[in-house]
């Protein structure tokens, strides 16, 4: 395994509190000189293997011409520029973080939008 990948953390024998350096009390639990060096080797999970285009776990980057796109069912949700602004609709199992000032609007452009979704026969919760 790569050096690289080798962390050294500090960890109070007492409460398990960890930190990157030595200090002679703990902040958690107040006890003194209970800290002891351990080494932690971060382990690489399945799903950013997955996640990455080579499959060797390293991200390759693609040059913006080269990515597909792809034609995924939309939903209109009858607020035709809320609809354009999303590319034609909400698309199933997306996120959309709407954002702005406090009082713009963005809970009432939900519930119209939830309320649009609504009438054309979707099950939707506000």
């Amino acid at each position: 395994m790569a050096k690289k990948n080798i962390k050294t953390v500090f960890s109070c024998q007492s409460c398990g509190y960890q930190t990157p350096k030595w200090l002679g009390k703990c902040p958690d639990c107040g006890q003194w000189h209970s800290f002891t060096e351990e080494t932690v080797t971060p382990r690489a999970t399945k799903r950013a293997e997955e996640n990455t285009l080579s499959g060797t776990g390293t991200p390759v980057p693609v040059p913006i011409d080269a990515i597909t796109i792809e034609n995924e069912q939309r939903l209109s949700t009858g607020i035709g520029e809320f609809d354009r602004v999303l590319g034609g609709g909400v698309v199933p199992g997306t996120l959309v973080l709407i954002g702005g000032d406090p009082g713009i609007g963005k809970s009432t452009l939900m519930l119209q939008a939830l309320y649009g979704l609504a009438q054309i026969g979707y099950k939707v919760q506000a």
